[in-house]
């Protein structure tokens, strides 16, 4: 069993199991495996709104650069806005330093690769090896050889362009109760229903560090499903902390499960000729 990477990258108590230590290691040993000789190379680094997040950013940007790797810093976004992200900005990998539905004393860190999908099994436990090695193969560039931190300042509005782009349906008319979990889709989910036509009521958007699915998003959906009813919505959406996973309301203020979601999805696109496979 691995000693580091489980089903969904490294997690772990922040500042206790997940350490800044650990944080500069996995950041070294990343890029010296997802950049190889590469001159040039990027990571796409982004985050939820942990408290922690800035500590395990600052050590995992350090551990990439001093492999010789310049950073994307995207500053605080969603878990597939990172993914997306990634491929737009045509980076060997991407990183989102986030503990999803967990509490805010989790953090975790989860790679990607230039396709902005999750790492093979082989390339985690390659990375993992050299960091249980102290990533002693790691070569430390000097001078101008070292990496650089380049801020993308406009990383929300790419995926928010994105996003809206895949697909074509006008949300006009729809009054949608949107529930942010205090998390990295806060800022950005608002926007998206919003630009698609919706008229958009949020909740819990505006973390603070230590707020994050406290009492809401996607694990804590009471809530959402009062807030649908007061507010006379059409629909209420719950992310997670890091807007991954969704669970909607319908009008009465009936929770609407993953599971019940796709089958809806599946129906749709059946009934259209798009439901791959069949």
């Amino acid at each position: 069993m691995a000693a580091l990477f489980g089903t969904d990258g490294v997690r772990g108590v922040a500042n206790r199991e997940l350490t800044a230590e650990l944080a500069f290691k996995l950041g070294r040993a990343g890029a010296w495996i997802l950049a190889g000789e590469n001159t040039g190379s990027r990571i796409v680094i982004g985050k939820d709104t942990r408290i922690s997040g800035d500590m395990l950013e600052a050590a995992l940007i350090a551990g990439i650069c001093s492999a010789g790797v310049d950073v994307l810093r995207v500053g605080v976004m969603t878990t597939p806005g990172i993914a997306y992200l990634t491929r737009n900005l045509q980076a060997v990998a991407g990183v989102v330093i986030s503990a999803s539905h967990n509490p805010v004393e989790d953090n975790g860190i989860k790679f990607f690769g230039p396709s902005g999908y999750k790492l093979p099994d082989e390339t985690e436990a390659a990375i993992e090896a050299l960091v249980l090695e102290d990533c002693c193969s790691v070569t430390s560039p000097v001078g101008g050889g070292v990496g650089r931190v380049y801020q993308v300042d406009d990383a929300v509005q790419r995926y928010v362009a994105y996003a809206c782009g895949t697909i074509s349906t006008d949300l006009a008319g729809i009054k949608l109760v949107v529930d942010c979990a205090n998390g990295a889709a806060s800022q950005i989910a608002p926007l998206i229903y919003k630009r698609l036509g919706a008229e958009v009521i949020p909740i819990f958007n505006h973390p603070d560090g230590v707020n994050i699915n406290n009492g809401c998003g996607s694990t804590h959906p009471e809530e959402l499903m009062e807030a649908v009813v007061d507010a006379g919505a059409d629909l209420g959406l719950a992310h997670d902390g890091d807007s991954d996973r969704v669970l909607a309301v319908d009008a009465s203020g009936r929770l609407v499960d993953g599971d019940q979601i796709m089958v809806a999805c599946a129906g749709y696109l059946k009934a259209k000729g798009q439901l791959a496979k069949n």
